[in-house]
């Protein structure tokens, strides 16, 4: 079947001479679903006015021929031809071109103006051509023997010697040798097997040379495309596919989306994936749990809310087969499956519940840590928060002696003593605790009277130590007052007042051995003198340990501390630096040295200090000696000496009351000096104490008389 424009026949019929060449140039021609072999597709009317001798008509597809009475027909049965096909015919007069599209039934039936447009789509120019190239439509994965023709370039004009060079990606550039022309009668043929899949288009050039190479028509573009064929399975790339539904959703709930991937052409049924669920495990309880949107992929819930309810499902997992076909899901489509793991997720629609409403725990008194495990059930999903528990002490906890956390692995709940219980002030305690869930209820479910519970707690007696009033114990003494002075008498008193029992006290920590205690009364007092600067003494206070033991059986023991505040007397003297001093015979600056004064005392029993020389005798004083503030002095001497050793006597006394003198003696080292080095070396030799000589001056004295 062929239809033409109505403006095409009408300009045929108004023109009444011969004019050579095909007298319709233009056809278009419904795609049927297939050309069959020998079948007549339409007849071509080529007249050169002149008796067409030697009429040769020439077709650009091999597959199809012109008889010599014009009827185009196939070859062979073909499925699919491409959008045109081009016939050229000459005789000895003329020659001509006539042009078949090839539309579908929707083209056929659209306007005028659509169908012309289709012509223009082609890519085909109205004007004459001198080279006409076809679009060439080859299947992949052809079999041999090669090599196959499968089309054919016309030239309009015939020139002797010349011909055909086709070039380009899969001529003589890579991947090469795939495609060759016949020189002589434009025949192109393919030489190995074709995969769309790697390459789907070939964009080829062919010109017309003369017998020397050079180009006297074209290039002309020549396209061959790969027709797919069906050799790609389905593949799914994206896995693992994990999807998540919580229990409980509505009926049509969307739990995930399966896609897969077909390399064969898109634009094609070799490609066009339906999706089927074949296995659900487990099956239980329904085995049609899912279902699968045959053409997105999407994967759908179809039970009932209360059938999706995780807790009495068989597994909170389901694992589905799921299978991909092409060719739009028919028998003859190629399968790819991938597995699809569904997991129904928990919400909170189960409350925790104590396993019992009464939970029973003793401890004794003074002891802290966990006394009991309170167990609960939830039959939701452990690893979530509507499982975790979270304890609460809403009631019998008014001194926060007792605390609650939750066991991270058992969940339970460990009840804890964090402040010591007295079983004196009670032997009981009651608690009421409520249990709740980290994440909040469903909205249509509440805590119920099993989610609080009752703690009963015994306390226990034990004989505890006798307690120090107070603890530590100050006092304040004076050093050095006379052994056998009262320090401090201690207190210590038994918590277990319900049982009458007697206290005896002994000295635990003495670390200087100045006191002890009575055992009976507990009085303190001194065994030796106590000393503030004693090493035993920090920052004036000294520090000692006692007991006192209750006669229980085993008796209990309490400790007490006592600090002594040592308050200072003056019975430290003051301490001279430094002792020795050096100084060059031939001195300029006479300022020899400058003293200090110490005193391990405390303000006022210190400075300021006063330094003092003793008296000189002779007839020429040596040194004086200069007070500098309250706690340094300054030696001056009042003349060069000569080298020797001197004992100069200084006295230093404190401002205490009564004040303390310290009487010692400077040494005084006259040395030899030259080029800026010290010579002390033979001053012991030339030793002179100012003692000895006044010694000598009274023996001499004495024997005079």
């Amino acid at each position: 079947a062929f239809f033409a424009p109505q403006v095409l026949l009408l300009a045929g019929a108004e023109d009444l001479e011969c004019v050579p060449g095909f007298q319709q140039k233009v056809f278009y021609i419904e795609k049927p679903f297939e050309f069959t072999e020998d079948q007549l597709i339409l007849n071509l009317k080529f007249d050169d006015c002149k008796g067409n001798n030697k009429l040769n008509f020439d077709v650009s597809n091999p597959d199809f021929t012109v008889d010599d009475d014009g009827s185009l027909v196939a070859l062979k049965n073909i499925s699919d031809a491409g959008r045109a096909l081009f016939v050229h015919a000459q005789s000895e007069h003329a020659e001509d071109m006539a042009e078949i599209f090839i539309v579908g039934a929707n083209e056929k039936h659209g306007a005028l103006k659509e169908i012309l447009k289709l012509e223009g789509n082609l890519g085909i120019p109205r004007q004459k051509r001198a080279i006409l190239a076809t679009p060439i439509l080859i299947p992949e994965n052809q079999r041999p023997p090669f090599p196959r023709l499968v089309g054919k370039v016309i030239r309009s004009e015939v020139t002797e010697g010349a011909k055909f060079r086709l070039s380009g990606k899969g001529v003589d550039q890579d991947p090469k040798g795939i495609f060759r022309i016949n020189e002589i009668t434009g025949d192109v043929s393919v030489t190995r097997t074709l995969d769309r899949e790697a390459i789907a288009n070939y964009e080829l050039e062919v010109e017309v040379t003369d017998t020397s190479g050079k180009t006297i028509d074209g290039p002309v573009r020549l396209d061959i495309s790969v027709i797919d064929q069906n050799d790609n399975r389905p593949m799914f790339k994206e896995g693992p596919y994990v999807g998540h539904v919580m229990e409980g959703s509505p009926t049509g709930t969307t739990v995930m989306r399966m896609t897969a991937f077909d390399a064969d052409d898109a634009s094609t049924d070799n490609a066009l994936l339906r999706y089927n669920i074949l296995k659900q495990t487990p099956t239980k309880p329904s085995p049609n749990m899912f279902y699968i949107d045959p053409e997105k992929g999407d994967i759908v819930t179809v039970v009932s809310p209360v059938l999706l309810d995780r807790e009495t499902m068989e597994s909170p997992k389901y694992e589905l087969v799921i299978e991909a076909k092409d060719m739009g899901g028919l028998d003859v489509g190629l399968t790819g499956t991938a597995t699809a793991t569904i997991l129904i997720d928990d919400k909170n629609d189960h409350p925790p519940e104590f396993t019992k409403k009464e939970f029973q725990a003793t401890v004794k008194e003074g002891v802290t840590g966990v006394i009991v495990n309170l167990t609960v059930g939830d039959r939701d999903d452990p690893a979530t928060g509507a499982w975790r528990a979270v304890y609460t002490i809403i009631n019998g906890n008014p001194g926060q002696s007792f605390e609650i956390h939750t066991n991270p692995q058992t969940n339970e709940g460990m009840l804890s003593v964090v402040k010591p219980l007295d079983y004196e002030i009670s032997a009981f305690h009651t608690l009421l605790i409520k249990v709740e869930n980290e994440d909040p209820l469903i909205p249509d479910i509440a805590y119920g009277p099993s989610s609080t519970a009752t703690v009963q707690i015994t306390v226990e007696d034990v004989n505890e130590g006798p307690v120090f009033h107070p603890n530590p114990m100050t006092v304040t003494k004076q050093e050095n007052i006379p052994v056998g002075s009262v320090v401090l008498t201690v207190n210590a008193t038994d918590p277990d007042t319900l049982q009458h029992q007697t206290i005896r006290y002994s000295v635990y920590k003495d670390p200087a051995g100045w006191l002890e205690i009575n055992p009976t009364n507990g009085t303190i007092g001194t065994t030796a003198v106590l000393d503030r600067e004693s090493p035993f003494v920090q920052d004036n206070v000294y520090t000692a340990l006692f007991l006192a033991i209750d006669s229980g059986n085993p008796p209990a023991t309490g400790t007490g501390t006592l600090h002594i505040t040592l308050e200072d007397v003056n019975d430290n003297i003051p301490s001279l630096y430094p002792t020795l001093a050096k100084v060059c015979d031939d001195a300029k600056d006479l300022r020899v040295v400058i003293l200090g004064a110490s005193d391990k005392d405390l303000h006022p029993n210190t400075d300021p200090f006063k330094f003092e020389l003793s008296k000189q005798s002779g007839p020429e004083k040596l040194w004086r000696i200069n007070k500098l503030n309250s706690t340094h002095a300054q030696v001056i001497l009042l003349q060069n000496l000569k080298k020797a050793n001197y004992n100069i006597p200084i006295s230093v006394t404190d401002s205490g009351k009564p004040p303390l003198t310290n009487n010692t003696e400077l040494k005084l080292q006259v040395c030899t000096c030259k080029k800026s080095k010290m010579d002390c070396s033979a001053t012991d030799a030339l030793h002179i104490s100012l003692t000895l000589i006044l010694l000598s001056l009274l023996s001499l004295f004495c024997k005079s008389f």
